[in-house]
């Protein structure tokens, strides 16, 4: 009977440390690293170009669980409030940045406009955002996430080229833009996979409990 007890509490441990990471001890099958992204030279900015206002600025991804036993686990609630960069009308462009160092999980505000469950505890959030930060993305290495992004023709989605964990992707995304008295908002939302840009999503117990691979990202950036 001890040593059932011992099974189920060191189970729940895992269960409870479910995060968008691999952990110690559980190592991620061999994959070759992610190679570096080739540097994308735009033109510069025109000189009427706008500043991200990161006061009023916000990417949030939403990561959800997965597997058998994803009833056990928890989604996680991942965003920038930090996001720097310029807005050209005239060019119909855009190029920003964040740092993944700079990234909250779980703002209690954000999982509820989410709709995810209740807060996880502070450690539990520590824990997530090392993990996410060390062992999934490694941020020392690819500390920046890049994106240019242009405009089409009235009611196209932007094309958006998307610079993570070294490797860059485009794509179309839908988005809302609005312009009033010299302040532009642009606002929307895509699906990523983490394994587009070389990522392992997260896994324990054969896949039991895991991370799905698809990321939930919506975004309002302020423009002045």
């Amino acid at each position: 009977m001890k040593k059932l007890y011992n099974y189920l509490k060191i189970s729940m441990l895992c269960v409870s440390m479910v995060a968008c990471t691999q952990m110690p001890g559980n190592p991620p099958p061999a994959v070759a690293p992610a190679a570096p992204a080739a540097p994308i030279v735009y033109p510069p900015q025109a000189a009427s170009a706008l500043t991200i206002d990161s006061a009023q600025s916000l990417i949030a991804v939403t990561v959800r669980r997965g597997g058998l036993l994803a009833r056990l686990g928890h989604d996680h609630l991942v965003a920038s409030r930090h996001v720097s960069g310029t807005v050209s009308p005239t060019q119909n462009r855009a190029d920003f940045q964040f740092r993944l160092d700079q990234l909250t999980v779980d703002e209690a505000e954000l999982r509820i406009a989410a709709g995810l469950e209740k807060q996880p505890s502070a450690d539990a959030i520590d824990g997530t955002r090392n993990n996410m930060l060390t062992r999934v993305l490694d941020a020392e290495r690819y500390p920046l996430v890049t994106v240019h992004a242009e405009r089409g023709a009235t009611g196209q989605p932007l094309q958006v080229a998307i610079t993570l964990h070294g490797v860059t992707r485009i794509m179309a995304i839908p988005a809302e833009i609005r312009e009033t008295a010299g302040v532009m908002t642009v606002t929307g939302s895509v699906n990523l996979k983490q394994s587009d840009f070389g990522i392992t999503p997260f896994s324990v117990m054969a896949g039991a409990l895991a991370v799905q691979d698809q990321l939930e990202l919506r975004f309002t950036l302020v423009a002045k």
